[in-house]
């Protein structure tokens, strides 16, 4: 079964950055790694989860929250696995718990979708 493990969290003080970083593994030969959109999610005390950013399998199309669009940028390299989040300019309002989210869509036999999440990590904001 697939596994996700984020690392990278912390405490940072505003304007800061932080990069976070998701390692995948036991992927199969039908549904490799590099089948599978990525994201990273998040959820604050008290809220629910939000998507933070995503990008497809291929890495040719990103897409971001209004809130941390122009601060944070997604990427993945899939010789290794990994996704990344760089988040730059960092509010108090970014604290939260960050997951690693991994996706595909299987149409044979049946449509059918997979979906894996890590365990989180936190980033908290704070001077």
């Amino acid at each position: 079964q697939v596994q996700l493990v984020e690392s990278g969290g912390g405490l940072v003080q505003p304007g800061r950055s932080l990069r976070l970083s998701c390692t995948a593994s036991g992927f199969t030969s039908r549904f490799a790694f590099s089948r599978y959109d990525m994201s990273w999610y998040r959820q604050a005390l008290g809220k629910e989860r939000e998507l933070v950013a995503s990008i497809t399998s291929t890495g040719d199309t990103t897409n971001y929250a209004e809130s941390v669009k122009g601060r944070f940028t997604i990427s993945r390299d899939n010789a290794k696995n990994t996704v990344d989040l760089q988040m730059n300019s960092l509010k108090p309002e970014d604290t939260a718990v960050y997951y690693c989210n991994a996706r595909v869509r299987s149409r044979w036999p049946d449509p059918r979708m997979y979906d894996y999440w890590g365990q989180g990590t936190q980033v908290t904001v704070s001077s």
